[in-house]
């Protein structure tokens, strides 16, 4: 879990990822289309990555991956990170942390 809350703390846009995960693919883009640069961390590349899987579910995501940060808050998986961009509060929350361009 140290790892994990030191990478989180360490940037303002943090993805926990699989690199065979559409769903992870659906975020690096949907931040990618909206000038946003994560921190990728792809979990099964990483040879921590399972215990890393592990942090990241006993901070409360409900899958380990795809998982976001921001400012070292869980913000969660894909359906809150859509929900946030539909809504309008994903470019505002990204801001702060100079994590966009746009």
């Amino acid at each position: 879990m140290d790892k994990v809350m030191r990478l989180v703390s360490e940037n303002g846009l943090v993805l926990f990822s699989k690199s065979s995960c559409c769903l992870c693919y659906a975020l690096k883009i949907l931040f990618q289309e909206i000038g946003a640069t994560p921190t990728v961390h792809e979990l099964d590349q990483d040879p921590e990555g399972r215990e890393m899987e592990r942090a990241v579910m006993r901070l409360g995501c409900k899958a380990p991956v795809p998982a976001v940060f921001i400012g070292g808050k869980l913000v969660g998986s894909t359906n809150e990170v859509m929900s946030l961009h539909l809504s309008g509060e994903l470019i505002p929350l990204l801001r702060p942390y100079k994590s966009i361009s746009i």
